[in-house]
């Protein structure tokens, strides 16, 4: 059974951010060592004579793996190629070996031995080369055809400690001097190959004044919101530096305190979590904002969904009985010192031979916020579990509201909503969840977190990122595909589903306050004309409502003559319909159906008031031929007056021709006659 050596560690403790169980686990017996592979996201576990590899996009803990034979020899690492073709493993620092899957063929290179040491490889889709080895001497760019003969295309001359690369980025940087902070770096893209600024990272001096050694450890690359940063670890600051790259300029971005000599990073959903791993908590960032305040406290990182961690959580957990049998004898540690941090939210777990994958909490960020208007921003940005984050927000509106917040603050958040439905809109990633389809002409995609991941990734330059584009030489920056690309899943709320969920929802527990709520509801449309959307017309229904329940018949006639209440056969009806107790209320409703020439509407509501001679004098002015006839001769019946009877009659002949051949004209001629009137027709 799982267990923890830590307090805290289990499910029903309060955590932000958490692994879920089951894993990905590799029960391969002789075992040799685990691998990842982060271009084609697999993870690689090898035998003496094979390879055992597990596709981890989408994240399924029961993926079978796919099974290579190799020869047998030490394998410091190994990479797929990018078309699954090849295995390339690196055997020493001198040796690779490259391997095709398909005719078994096998291919070494070599480096001079003694003069340079390969530090090791990658392999690229730009367009110059297929394949990137580091060395201590530089970075030597290679071709590769399909019978995997290597080419030499471009030697990269640097002397170089040791590099990072991460294919979400597409960039490398190689380290050099004496303290390993001189950076050189190239981003190897489908645009092509693009040399960066040389910098040197920021590293305080220790107290003894001895120069600290940069390590690679020590530096993480990143993807957020399309922009490409580097993190890096100052141990004597206690502070982790960020880079942002541009084509022409390196620039550092602030740093962030740190509370633990050891720490790693994770990216879920273009949010930044921070591992401190002494002190076993994470703090998550969001690098949208310009605040570098933690988005919530720091919490454990937990563990979820094992049999046993709380009493909420057992149903759900027998269904995993059979895979935890398994793992009877598996103790977890949170932060063990056997953990890998991957690119971008994964942990690999050397001791168990287990693969978690790091999920957010949205509710529980929710829950610990106090700050509504930053919390909607922050789910507003949400796109991994965009459904969550859109519930989460229309219940948080909700809230506000029955809480009576100040109006200013409803308005705040009313604003972020309004503006991020805006947004989403003209950028094409809105889906309409009524009809299924996206409000622009995008194909629509899968909105799943395993959809997200299975995007082509790549990293180019020169592209607009999706926010806040800074102005002058900064435009030319480096962004990452894959996070650039339009996704068509957003947390966005539409104004029809603010009227639905929020503002209908409350209408009734808020009918004694509705000046608050009207208040409410005027920001609400302020906003939406600010944007140039469409205004669900039930919201004016409701303002009208409203009003006409408080006896506030001055401001409705205002809301109505300067157009707050914009016009429409809903809006008149309404104001027919509370203008029952206001005369001046339903002449507005008269009023505003003629204005639209909705003219059946405008006469039935006419003779329902008693006025069916104006009612036949407008029909027979505009041509009204929709409207019954008995509707007029049963109004004038019913009133008693014979000669208004008699002059409708009259009308209705010239206007309808034939209509002294019809059984009504027979039927209200007959009554006349039957009174003994002798008014003429």
């Amino acid at each position: 059974m799982l267990s923890s050596s830590q307090p805290g560690g289990g499910s029903g403790a309060l955590s932000h951010v958490y692994i879920q169980h089951p894993s990905l686990r590799c029960n391969i017996p002789d075992s040799r060592g685990l691998f990842y592979d982060d271009a084609n996201r697999l993870l690689i576990c090898i035998t003496s004579s094979q390879v055992f590899s597990w596709q981890t996009a989408p994240f399924n803990p029961d993926v079978s793996p796919s099974v290579d034979s190799i020869s047998e020899g030490p394998i410091l690492s190994i990479r797929f190629s990018l078309d699954k073709k090849a295995i390339a493993v690196q055997r020493s620092d001198c040796e690779i070996q490259f391997f095709h899957r398909e005719t078994k063929q096998i291919l070494t290179h070599k480096c001079k031995a003694g003069s340079e040491s390969i530090l090791g490889f990658f392999w690229s889709d730009s367009p110059l080369c297929d394949l990137a080895i580091l060395k201590t001497s530089g970075m030597d760019l290679f071709a590769c055809d399909s019978m995997l003969n290597l080419r030499l295309v471009e030697t990269k001359k640097v002397n170089v400690n040791w590099y990072i690369y991460t294919h979400e980025t597409r960039l490398v940087l190689l380290a050099s001097g004496l303290q390993c902070k001189t950076i050189t770096g190239y981003q190897l893209s489908t645009a092509g190959v693009v040399r960066l600024p040389r910098f040197e990272m920021t590293m305080a001096k220790s107290e003894s004044n001895s120069k600290p050694i940069l390590s690679s450890g020590d530096v993480h690359l990143i993807t957020v919101y399309g922009r490409i940063y580097c993190l890096q670890v100052d141990r004597e600051a206690m502070l982790l530096h960020s880079y942002r790259f541009y084509r022409d300029a390196v620039v550092q971005q602030g740093s962030l305190p740190i509370y633990s000599t050891k720490l790693s990073v994770s990216v879920v959903d273009n949010v930044l979590l921070v591992h401190q791993i002494d002190a076993k908590v994470v703090i998550i960032y969001d690098l949208f904002v310009d605040s570098r305040a933690p988005v919530s406290a720091p919490l454990p990182l937990l563990w979820r969904g094992y049999h046993g961690s709380d009493q909420s959580s057992q149903a759900a957990n027998k269904e995993n009985e059979s895979s935890e049998s398994s793992t009877s004898n598996e103790i977890l540690v949170t932060y063990e010192d056997a953990w890998t941090f991957l690119v971008p939210d994964l942990i690999l777990d050397q001791t168990n031979k287990v693969l978690w994958r790091i999920h957010l909490d949205l509710e529980a960020i929710s829950a610990s916020s106090s700050d509504r208007t930053s919390l909607l921003e922050f789910l507003q940005r949400r796109k991994l579990e965009a459904n969550k984050a859109k519930q989460l927000c229309l219940g948080i509106a909700r809230a506000i509201i029955l809480e009576r917040r100040p109006a200013s603050q409803v308005t705040q958040a009313i604003d972020v909503l309004v503006t991020a439905y805006s947004y989403s809109v003209k950028a094409g990633t809105y889906k309409d969840i009524k009809n299924e389809k996206t409000t622009a002409t995008t194909p629509t995609v899968g909105a799943s977190p395993d959809n997200e991941r299975q995007r082509p990734s790549g990293s180019t330059i020169d592209e607009e990122v999706e926010m806040n584009l800074p102005s002058g030489s900064e435009e030319n920056m480096f962004c990452a595909d894959e996070q650039q690309e339009s996704q068509l899943s957003s947390p966005a709320i539409s104004p029809d589903e603010l009227y639905k969920f929020v503002f209908a929802s409350v209408e009734e527990m808020m009918v004694e306050e509705s000046e608050y709520l009207v208040a409410i509801i005027t920001e609400f449309l302020r906003s939406i004309s600010a944007e140039k959307l469409k205004v669900d017309l039930n919201i004016y229904v409701m303002t009208i409502r409203l009003l006409a329940y408080s006896k506030r018949y001055a401001e409705l006639s205002l809301f109505t003559t300067n157009k707050i209440i914009e016009p429409s056969k809903e809006v008149a009806l309404q104001l027919l319909e509370s203008g029952r107790q206001n005369l001046r209320v339903r002449k507005l409703g008269l009023d505003m159906l003629r204005q639209l020439s909705l003219h059946h509407d405008y006469i039935s509501s006419l003779v329902q008031d008693g006025y069916y001679l104006e009612a036949l004098r407008y029909a027979q002015k505009h041509k009204v031929t929709s409207v019954r006839s008995s509707l007029f001769l049963e109004a004038a019946f019913a009133s008693n007056d014979l000669q208004h009877l008699a002059a409708i009659l009259r009308v209705l002949s010239e206007l309808i021709p034939g209509f002294k051949e019809t059984s009504e004209y027979y039927t209200f001629y007959g009554l006349l006659n039957e009174t003994g009137s002798s008014v003429a027709v």
